[in-house]
């Protein structure tokens, strides 16, 4: 599989535990051989999604700068127009769908793996 999900939003956890959650799964995902992995993170509206926002993307900017993920895009950076996001489905063997791909959807961040 050339992609996975991960919902920080399930179970309420802090962004002590959120940011936890993400490093596991992102090696995780690394060993399986899964190339981008879609975080549903919330965007503020209610608890802590906003703040696991922010703290997301600090944390995934600081691993592509340790280069141990090569990317991510915002939600609204998520849409066939932009040309990361083009290249990223380009480049996936698998047929890939997402309810969110042109949405504007500021509550998931793209993390590209490989």
């Amino acid at each position: 599989m050339d992609y996975a999900e991960l919902n920080l939003k399930e179970n309420s956890p802090s962004v002590d535990e959120a940011m936890a959650i993400l490093e596991i799964n992102i090696d995780i995902c690394k060993k399986s051989g899964v190339k981008v992995l879609k975080v549903i993170h919330g965007y503020g509206s209610h608890g802590v999604g906003g703040a696991i926002c922010l703290e997301l993307r600090n944390r995934l900017r600081h691993l592509k700068k340790q280069e141990i993920i090569k990317d991510y895009l915002l939600g609204s950076e998520w849409d066939i127009s932009n040309e990361k996001c083009f290249n990223i489905l380009t480049n996936l063997s698998d047929h890939y769908t997402d309810k969110d791909l042109n949405n504007n959807n500021p509550g998931i961040t793209i993390v590209v793996l490989q």
